[in-house]
């Protein structure tokens, strides 16, 4: 609901700014929208399909943050296929844009990627900055991510959150099919 409430707010901004970025950001706001409504009824969704939303996502985000997201993104190739839990992987990214990008005037660097390490489909996504221990977040996001990763794909499949480098990384580690 956050995110929502801020993209329409953007949206609104955006009419009086630029109508082409505006529509532009409504398409990128349905997208995502469809996407979770649809990937909402299965365990599981191929990469490729989170890759889109994420991207979705993300272009709704470089329009509000501007300069201050930055953002690098890299999949393996023929991992395209590889299931995960819907909006797994978008859970992480938006918690890099909260915690990373919103609070710092600088704004911050997110690497996303996806690639295959010692028998597992690792999925990271880092940002610069810090874990924040008094940040005032539940953790809902991460923990309801952790649990749908062992119900749709068993005890091999983790999620990990720790920082070093002056980065806080997130990763997903899933059984390779």
């Amino acid at each position: 609901p956050h995110f929502f409430f801020n993209s329409l707010n953007s949206v609104r901004a955006l009419i009086y700014e630029d109508q082409d970025a505006a529509a532009n950001m409504v398409d990128q706001l349905a997208a995502l929208m469809r996407h979770a409504l649809q990937s909402g009824a299965h365990d599981t969704v191929p990469l490729a399909d989170e890759w889109q939303a994420v991207q979705a996502y993300l272009a709704i985000e470089a329009i509000r943050f501007e300069e201050r997201l930055r953002v690098t993104m890299e999949i393996e190739v023929g991992l395209d296929t590889v299931r995960i839990p819907p909006m797994a992987r978008q859970t992480l990214v938006e918690n890099a844009v909260k915690h990373g990008v919103e609070p710092s005037l600088a704004g911050s660097d997110i690497h996303i990627s996806a690639t295959r390490h010692d028998g597992l489909v690792r999925i990271a996504v880092s940002n610069t900055g810090v874990l924040r221990t008094q940040s005032g977040s539940t953790r809902v996001g991460l923990n309801n991510a952790r649990k749908r990763l062992a119900l749709a794909l068993g005890t091999r499949a983790t999620l990990a959150l720790d920082q070093h480098g002056g980065c806080v990384h997130a990763v997903l580690q899933l059984p390779q099919p």
